[in-house]
Protein backbone atom coordinates (compact mmCIF):
# COMPACT_ATOMS: atom_id res chain seq x y z
CA UNK A 1 0.00 0.00 0.00
CA UNK A 2 1.29 3.46 -0.92
CA UNK A 3 1.46 6.15 1.74
CA UNK A 4 0.85 9.85 1.10
CA UNK A 5 4.57 10.47 1.56
CA UNK A 6 5.30 8.07 -1.32
CA UNK A 7 2.79 9.63 -3.73
CA UNK A 8 3.74 11.95 -6.52
CA UNK A 9 2.18 15.38 -6.61
CA UNK A 10 -0.16 14.27 -9.42
CA UNK A 11 -1.21 11.12 -7.55
CA UNK A 12 -2.03 13.14 -4.45
CA UNK A 13 -3.97 15.71 -6.48
CA UNK A 14 -5.97 12.94 -8.19
CA UNK A 15 -6.75 11.30 -4.85
CA UNK A 16 -7.94 14.60 -3.38
CA UNK A 17 -10.04 15.45 -6.46
CA UNK A 18 -11.71 12.04 -6.37
CA UNK A 19 -12.39 12.26 -2.64
CA UNK A 20 -13.88 15.77 -2.88
CA UNK A 21 -16.05 14.78 -5.85
CA UNK A 22 -17.35 11.69 -4.05
CA UNK A 23 -18.14 13.68 -0.90
CA UNK A 24 -19.95 16.43 -2.84
CA UNK A 25 -22.08 13.84 -4.63
CA UNK A 26 -22.82 12.18 -1.30
CA UNK A 27 -23.84 15.47 0.34
CA UNK A 28 -25.61 17.17 -2.54
CA UNK A 29 -26.82 14.24 -4.57
CA UNK A 30 -28.10 14.70 -8.09
CA UNK A 31 -31.12 17.02 -8.23
CA UNK A 32 -31.88 15.75 -11.75
CA UNK A 33 -31.82 12.08 -10.82
CA UNK A 34 -34.77 10.25 -12.30
CA UNK A 35 -35.60 12.97 -14.83
CA UNK A 36 -35.47 12.16 -18.55
CA UNK A 37 -32.60 13.58 -20.60
CA UNK A 38 -32.46 14.39 -24.29
CA UNK A 39 -30.65 11.96 -26.58
CA UNK A 40 -28.04 14.57 -27.60
CA UNK A 41 -27.20 15.34 -23.96
CA UNK A 42 -26.90 11.64 -23.12
CA UNK A 43 -24.54 11.09 -26.06
CA UNK A 44 -22.40 14.08 -25.03
CA UNK A 45 -22.18 12.83 -21.45
CA UNK A 46 -21.16 9.37 -22.64
CA UNK A 47 -18.41 10.90 -24.84
CA UNK A 48 -17.18 12.95 -21.87
CA UNK A 49 -17.14 9.89 -19.64
CA UNK A 50 -15.10 7.99 -22.24
CA UNK A 51 -12.66 10.92 -22.52
CA UNK A 52 -12.14 10.99 -18.75
CA UNK A 53 -11.73 7.21 -18.63
CA UNK A 54 -9.05 7.39 -21.33
CA UNK A 55 -7.08 9.99 -19.38
CA UNK A 56 -8.29 13.16 -21.06
CA UNK A 57 -9.23 15.37 -18.14
CA UNK A 58 -9.54 18.72 -19.83
CA UNK A 59 -7.32 21.70 -19.16
CA UNK A 60 -5.01 21.38 -16.15
CA UNK A 61 -5.85 23.69 -13.24
CA UNK A 62 -2.41 25.32 -13.37
CA UNK A 63 -2.92 26.21 -17.05
CA UNK A 64 -6.29 27.80 -16.29
CA UNK A 65 -4.72 29.88 -13.51
CA UNK A 66 -1.97 31.10 -15.85
CA UNK A 67 -4.39 31.75 -18.73
CA UNK A 68 -6.64 33.83 -16.49
CA UNK A 69 -3.68 35.71 -15.00
CA UNK A 70 -4.46 34.55 -11.46
CA UNK A 71 -0.89 33.58 -10.54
Amino acid sequence: MTTVAQMTRDELREMIETTVEQKLLELLGDPDEGLPIRKAIRERLLRQREAVASGERGEPFEDVIRRLGLE
